[in-house]
């Protein structure tokens, strides 16, 4: 486990147990993966929701997520308020992550980004699809959300109540949606389906980018994607590439080798 985590726990979270603490050491792990994968800079955030109670959710203070650490894991209500016993900055978007949990029970992990290979995705008319079979993970429907329909001229930041239940309708019971002029929001039954759905995600998009510009977009048909991301998310494939996702951290001097 991350070095004194128990410790954090205690500190951070108030009520330790083995499954908390667990959760909060994959939270950091999965932070420093997606930055070192290029998905969040100093820009976007990751949360789980709380393994003991459906209505509350884990998330870091505002922080880089490369430098998140276990003291920096807050505890949110269904409310998105704060009910850790330490005081911190927290995340306005965090309206994104309590929306999504109140709406979809079966979600126990988000992560909203701006990843580079999105972002034409969220700033043109053309639709992002699966074109290859690890990309079929960020799921064969991904929604476009734009919250000048509801909302009008924004920061475009989601900082209210009804701007993330917003986005979560148009979620849907979809596991990505791209907001229009913004970034993506990424699903997960568990941190470790999130981190890699969200990776595969953006690779899919620089693919069909690069494709486009070949000349055509040949996308997976809708059996292909079901049947790809059906496989490509069982332990068999999801367990190699945490592996060698967390070695990558792990030899980058990002988290202790005995994690």
């Amino acid at each position: 486990m991350l070095s004194n985590s128990t410790k954090a726990s205690e500190t951070a979270l108030q009520h330790y147990s083995p499954e908390l603490d667990a959760m909060v050491a994959e939270l950091v792990l999965a932070s420093r993966i997606l930055a070192r994968e290029g998905i969040v800079d100093s820009f976007g955030h990751v949360s789980a929701r709380h393994p003991h109670d459906p209505d509350l959710y884990l998330m870091p203070r505002v922080r880089a997520a490369e430098l998140v650490t276990v003291q920096d894991i807050l505890v949110f209500d269904r409310d998105d308020a704060l009910v850790s016993s330490r005081e911190a900055r927290a995340f306005a978007e965090r309206s994104i992550h309590g929306a999504i949990y109140r709406a979809r029970p079966d979600v126990l992990a988000i992560c909203h980004h701006h990843a580079p290979a999105i972002m034409p995705f969220c700033t043109s008319s053309c639709a992002l699809v699966p074109v290859f079979h690890l990309g079929a993970t960020m799921g064969a429907t991904v929604p476009l959300w734009d919250s000048q329909d509801e909302f009008g001229d924004t920061n475009l930041l989601v900082s209210t109540r009804a701007q993330g239940e917003s986005l979560a309708n148009a979620l849907g019971p979809n596991w990505t949606v791209l907001m229009r002029g913004h970034g993506a929001t990424v699903a997960g039954r568990s941190l470790r389906e999130l981190t890699f759905r969200t990776i595969y995600g953006a690779r899919n998009a620089d693919v069909q980018l690069k494709a486009a510009q070949l000349g055509g977009v040949r996308r997976l048909t809708e059996a292909e994607a079901k049947a790809a991301e059906e496989f490509n998310l069982t332990p068999f494939a999801m367990d190699r590439a945490w592996e060698q996702w967390t070695r990558n951290v792990q030899q980058a001097g990002d988290v202790p080798a005995d994690h």
